[in-house]
């Protein structure tokens, strides 16, 4: 998301420019950035992940869709809570398999989806309201392919305004947790360099979480790093406290917008303990 530091520059140029059709487009790809890439060496270890297709007609694009995902069943599958994990931007789905790794250590059997446009999903220029289409569309294969089980929503980043929308929307989760995320696009541009500039009203992918977790009807955990240099944590705070439900704010020490999970996985073990009675 530090390449979102300019996009308050960026939204103002184009829109000096161009039509409100080219300037949308170009808004969605420096939100998004999508990707088949993954960073690093993070792609070897989502070898030994089972991929998964998930297809559906999209009201949104009008036409069939398809999402590609990893699932990584937990080492004692039977009775254990599933994940669907939403990932940020730029980064295909094997990014974030660190991530993916370190929540099924803390025990759960986790299902990671692309948006389409990255990976091997369908692609294309995804949109916010896409984006949110197909994080449904994962939740719904999730319900029916293990309705016993307790199901989780995960997101990280820009998946954690998505996984705010799914939980506004689904009351069958039993818990959602979103890391380094925010209240919107435009409180996040505001953050940066040239967000003096009063390009708000501009932004049509707007992602506006804190106008949504008030409707989130499961516990709420909220977790940050306060080094994280991308996302304020001040956000990640207002987005809590715009919460209603039974909540929890977790501020990992030295965590960044990419290492919190890692930094702070101990704490992350204990919070599930204590506030999901996940042991």
């Amino acid at each position: 998301m530090k390449r979102w530091s300019f996009l308050a520059a960026a939204v103002t140029a184009v829109a000096l420019s161009v039509g409100c059709a080219t300037l949308e487009e170009r808004e969605r790809a420096l939100i998004f950035q999508p990707s088949d890439r993954a960073w690093g060496g993070s792609a070897a270890l989502a070898e030994g992940m089972d991929d998964v297709w998930i297809e559906f007609e999209s009201k949104v694009s009008e036409a069939p869709a398809r999402l590609h995902g990893l699932w990584l069943p937990a080492d004692k599958p039977v009775g254990a809570p599933v994940l669907l994990y939403l990932h940020g931007a730029r980064w295909n789905v094997a990014g974030s398999a660190p991530r993916i790794r370190r929540m099924h250590e803390l025990g759960f059997s986790v299902l990671a989806i692309d948006y389409r446009g990255f990976g091997k999903s369908t692609p294309g220029l995804p949109s916010e309201e896409m984006a949110y289409e197909d994080a449904r569309a994962a939740w719904d294969w999730l319900a029916a392919k293990y309705p016993e089980r307790q199901r989780y929503i995960f997101g990280h980043s820009l998946g954690g305004a998505i996984a705010i929308d799914l939980a506004s929307r689904v009351a069958d989760e039993r818990g959602t947790i979103v890391e380094g995320t925010f209240t919107s696009i435009p409180d996040v541009a505001s953050t940066m360099k040239w967000g003096w500039l009063p390009i708000g009203p501009l932004i049509s992918q707007r992602f506006e979480a804190v106008r949504k977790v008030a409707k989130v009807g499961s516990p709420l955990l909220v977790v940050h790093g306060d080094q994280d240099r991308l996302i304020q944590s001040e956000l990640g705070r207002k987005l809590y406290e715009a919460a209603q439900g039974r909540k929890r704010f977790l501020l990992v020490e030295g965590g960044s917008h990419h290492s919190t999970m890692a930094v702070g996985l101990a704490r992350y073990r204990e919070a599930l303990a204590e506030f999901f009675q996940l042991h």
